[in-house]
């Protein structure tokens, strides 16, 4: 969703906040992992719905993108490419919408943890959300519409870098922004199998980033030769 990011960032990155790059997973905490998965039933089918859409989401707005900038199907069918791009994006926000939906089916349907229903929980999960949503907004207030919802690859493509908020804090602000209040939801509902789909909500972005920034980077090179050649 997020496809400029990679052109539009100049990265200082905090320790905190590498998009999970700087984890040390060998020091997790195993049986802590094993408790939560005691409270998590994979075969339940609101939750491999929930997978689903989690993993769906990304690869659809990725494969549509790439063959909308190889053929421009979208855009001779809608006429122009603001058009077909306003298209894609409603579609995005009613996946992401039904995915939100799952999400949180999948944690209906599950027991809670009694180890998670703390009040520090819940505040560090309204914290979560709270951060989160100021990475999602601020990236969308600094990227704009089409820049948000895959503008680049219908050839609408920004005249400058952004380097203000919250692209001055870490890459792709808008994907682990997302993926903090699904974070945040889970801690605030005591939820297991929030926190798994977190997980994987987590994964589907990171695969996405590896192959939205090359794409991206490579269409602004494209336009940096075209003008050189002119």
């Amino acid at each position: 969703m997020n496809g400029a990011s990679a052109f539009q960032t100049e990265t200082s990155l905090l320790d905190c906040c590498g998009g999970l790059n700087n984890l040390d997973y060998n020091k997790i905490d195993m049986s802590v992992m094993a408790e939560v998965l005691h409270y998590v039933d994979v075969t339940d089918a609101q939750f491999s719905v929930a997978v689903l859409a989690i993993i769906f989401n990304p690869f659809f707005w990725n494969v549509v993108a790439r063959w909308e900038h190889r053929t421009k199907g979208l855009t001779r069918v809608f006429g122009c490419p603001y058009a077909a791009c306003y298209c894609l994006a409603l579609l995005i926000i009613l996946l992401n919408v039904y995915r939100s939906h799952s999400f949180t089916m999948a944690m209906n349907s599950q027991p809670k943890a009694e180890l998670m229903e703390r009040s520090e929980m819940f505040y560090a999960g309204a914290i979560l959300v709270f951060i989160g949503s100021v990475f999602v907004l601020s990236s969308f207030y600094a990227l704009g519409f089409t820049g948000t919802f895959l503008g680049d690859y219908f050839g609408i493509l920004q005249e400058e870098k952004v380097n203000g908020f919250p692209f001055n804090v870490m890459e792709n602000p808008m994907y682990w922004g997302s993926t903090a209040i699904y974070l945040g939801l889970a801690l605030m509902n005591a939820s297991p199998a929030g926190v798994v789909l977190t997980s994987v909500v987590a994964a589907a972005y990171k695969i996405a980033i590896m192959f939205e920034g090359p794409f991206t980077e490579e269409i602004y090179r494209q336009r940096i030769s075209s003008e050189k050649n002119k």
